[in-house]
């Protein structure tokens, strides 16, 4: 047996052996990623592998492919078109057996997916989308998500996914909002090693386990003005402490991949960012797995950044500064083979890229078995498990923001006539997120369709209108809307934003994706990769609609479906009770509906601090204690804090006790603090502990998130909860830009939200 093929030998001497037999060609093959939809056509039911794919297997090979089951306007794969869960694990199968059996060395494919929120293949389960998993502040139902998703998606043969994101998110303007957990990196890095434990499993080469790829590296949520891939500015100091903080969490967790940012950093673009790639990410963390970049980044060096004369030079750069695959794979393709026989390249550099590409490949088992299940696919893939969890989630995640007087839960018996009005109240689409492939109305639960299931009678005591789009300034919808309204007994305003892609090529970018704003091309999209924003306000004509329907004196409750907080002062002035449901993914409508009537008694918290107005912007809870105290206008603090969110029963705290009020440092202690049910329903609480450094020798945030717990109690029921806090919770990255713990006082503050806690001081010193 050949040496690299027999798996009783350890993995690098086999990737070692591997590249020892590798032709100029097939090693530069390993490095690239072509677009996997464009491999091959589906027609009549058969796929059929293009002449083009082919010829590249037999000319070098493929080290990867993107997307060869992502379907939504890029790829051009509809529900018509496209592939059903066997049929797409029977492609695979089909794609991966001519890599193997065509190539001089038969070396398999790694299959790249996007499974943000859900793997992005027709027929995948459509979970919340992360900045709602985000405000359910439960890790361990998100972890058992992620291994829903990569059971789905290895069973179609794909084995890498383009997620976790862990950006942090300091502008809400910027349109990738909706793909974060929100703003603060512990809470981040939590759900980060959350993922890549439930990506990756106990085993890479288990049945049911993906690699996790971490983006974007780094500090992508900071870009200037919110705009999409805009420069950063950023010290490396807070870099370390926040933005980086997430992905070295799941760095520790044992993520196999990672993809750099479009933006710079001081100047430097992520993607030949030397200093991230190779210093801190691989000497001082341990890295050891593959750098991909994102698509068409090395593009960018040449032509966007400008810090490389061509092509060529930004592909040099690229594999130099530590990257190992392209994504698109165009410029790695077309010259690194020149940049080695022109000596601009040296192979060494070349053989440590494919040897990392190779290891990962290994550590997939997919030398062993490089294949999709078709029948687990056709079982597994949207089965009713899966179903039932993307209900839960989305349940934990909707927040409850306002309920003036109780008017929430609604009563069965009693609410009446209800009209549902708005343009997400019915659209199932608009309530999914950005990176979701196309879905069959059956599939998706709309708030509408949540409503009527709740109320005997049905139809018969539901009204609908969509009142207006979510852009434009029609409101040839107001008068339907209205008459509804004036009808009904209680109104639900389902408003917001919208991340649905359309098909047309004047608001899709042709060779990365992403959506482009456009003044030909019409379509309701206001959110999602590259819709950036200048206000946070509602688009089109949505207020007046809101306003005209208050008007009318009925019971009124607005739930906002979208990817970005809303900013409306008159709604939250004037509108009783405001449910924020982000974008809550195939189940959302039941979900809404289980909350509305009082089924799920909310527990979902902000992870984003909600601002009254734009003009707060930057507005998260953890700045500098020097940042000022108010505007002539307005002060600084947020309609809603960080933490925030309402139950349908009361919480309280007390007894909040320290274990000892004074250690050194390298010792640990612990926080307690008593919490009781003192409403008359089962609730869920999420408990917060803050820390202030009260001195320091470098600026420090006012307070920073430091643990949490999610509990369930039930009415009058009370539970002791204990946090132990030490060095990791204490330190900061001082003047050296390493961790230290300074001698001082700290108040440890413990509660329900960032604004409403119990605190007590500790003293840390500096030895006994």
């Amino acid at each position: 047996m050949t040496r690299y093929k027999d798996r009783s030998r350890p993995i690098a001497e086999r990737a070692e052996h591997l590249l020892s037999l590798m032709t100029i060609e097939e090693k530069v093959g390993q490095l690239v990623q072509p677009f996997g939809w464009q491999t091959y056509e589906h027609k009549d039911g058969k796929v059929t592998l293009k002449e083009s794919f082919k010829q590249q297997i037999t000319e070098g090979g493929i080290g990867s492919l993107y997307g060869v089951l992502r379907a939504d306007p890029w790829t051009g794969v509809t529900l018509e078109n496209g592939l059903s869960a066997r049929e797409g694990a029977e492609a695979v199968n089909q794609i991966q057996r001519y890599a193997v059996e065509h190539s001089r060395l038969g070396i398999p494919i790694l299959i790249g997916e996007e499974c943000s929120h859900g793997h992005m293949a027709i027929d995948g389960t459509v979970y919340p989308v992360p900045l709602l998993l985000g405000s359910t502040w439960n890790v361990e139902l998100y972890r058992a998500m992620c291994r829903a998703v990569a059971a789905e998606t290895r069973a179609q043969g794909g084995t890498v996914t383009y997620s976790p994101v862990l950006d942090v998110v300091r502008d809400p303007r910027w349109g990738r909002t909706e793909e974060c957990f929100g703003e603060d990196p512990y809470l981040i890095g939590e759900f980060a090693a959350a993922a890549v434990e439930g990506l990756q499993g106990e085993a890479l080469d288990d049945s049911g386990s993906i690699a996790a790829t971490l983006k974007h590296f780094v500090g992508y949520g900071s870009s200037e003005g919110g705009r999409n891939a805009g420069p950063v500015h950023m010290g490396m100091r807070e870099l370390l402490e926040v933005d980086l903080y997430p992905f070295r969490k799941a760095v520790e967790a044992g993520a196999q991949s990672i993809m750099p940012a479009y933006n710079e950093i001081d100047g430097i673009p992520c993607t030949v960012h030397t200093g991230l790639l190779e210093d801190v990410l691989r000497r001082e963390w341990g890295f050891d797995g593959m750098v991909i970049t994102d698509c068409g980044a090395i593009d960018m060096l040449a032509g966007g950044h400008d810090v490389a004369e061509d092509g060529l030079d930004a592909a040099v750069q690229a594999l130099r500064a530590g990257i190992d695959m392209e994504m698109s794979g165009e410029m790695f393709g077309k010259y690194l083979q020149e940049a080695l026989l022109t000596g601009k390249l040296d192979m060494e550099t070349v053989n440590t890229a494919v040897r990392r590409v190779l290891m990962l490949k290994f550590r997939l088992g997919l030398f062993e078995n490089p294949y999709g299940d078709p029948e687990r696919a056709e079982e597994l893939i949207g089965c009713e498990a899966h179903t039932v969890l993307a209900r839960q989630l989305a349940a934990e995640g909707i927040v409850l923001l306002k309920n003036e007087d109780g008017l929430l839960p609604l009563e069965r018996q009693d609410v009446g006539t209800v009209a549902v009005i708005g343009p997400n109240a019915h659209h199932a689409y608009n309530q999914l997120g950005d990176y979701t492939s196309p879905q069959s109305k059956s599939r998706v639960a709309t708030v509408l369709d949540g409503i009527v299931g709740k109320l005997d009678g049905g139809t018969e005591r539901v009204l609908y209108a969509p009142g207006c789009r979510i852009r434009g300034e029609s409101r040839e919808g107001f008068e339907h809307a209205l008459a509804c309204a004036a009808e009904a007994d209680t109104v639900v305003m389902v408003m917001g934003g919208s991340s649905a892609r359309d098909f047309g090529e004047g608001t899709i970018d042709l060779k990365t994706g992403a959506s482009k704003v456009s003044d030909s091309a019409w379509n309701d999209m206001d959110c999602g990769e590259g819709i950036d924003r200048t206000s946070l306000g509602l688009s089109g004509v949505q207020l007046e609609l809101i306003q005209a329907v208050h008007a009318l004196g009925k019971p009124i409750v607005v739930v906002y479906i979208n990817g970005r907080p809303v900013a409306e002062p008159w709604v939250d002035e004037h509108v009783p009770a405001i449910l924020e449901a982000w974008y809550p993914g195939q189940e959302g409508g039941h979900a809404i509906a289980d909350v509305l009537f009082g089924d799920v008694n909310p527990s979902g918290r902000l992870t984003l601090s909600l601002p009254k107005s734009v003009g707060q912007l930057p507005v998260y809870y953890n700045g500098k204690r020097s940042r000022g105290k108010r505007y002539l206008e307005e002060d600084v603090k947020p309609r809603y804090p960080f933490g925030y969110g309402l139950s349908y029963t009361a919480f309280s705290y007390d007894m909040m006790r320290l274990s000892t009020e004074s250690i050194c440092r390298g010792e640990q202690m612990t926080v307690s603090v008593n919490v009781t049910n003192t409403g008359d329903r089962q609730g869920q609480e999420v408990v917060q502990l803050y820390i202030t450094d009260a001195v320091s020798t470098v600026t420090r945030p006012l307070v920073e998130l430091k643990g949490f717990r999610k509990i369930s109690l039930q009415p009058g029921e009370t539970r002791t909860v204990t946090f132990t806090i030490g060095d990791e919770q204490l330190q900061y990255i001082g003047t050296d830009l390493k961790p230290i713990v300074e001698p001082g006082w700290f108040r440890i503050q413990v509660g329900r939200h960032v604004m409403d806690t119990l605190s007590a001081d500790l003293m840390v010193k500096e030895e006994a």
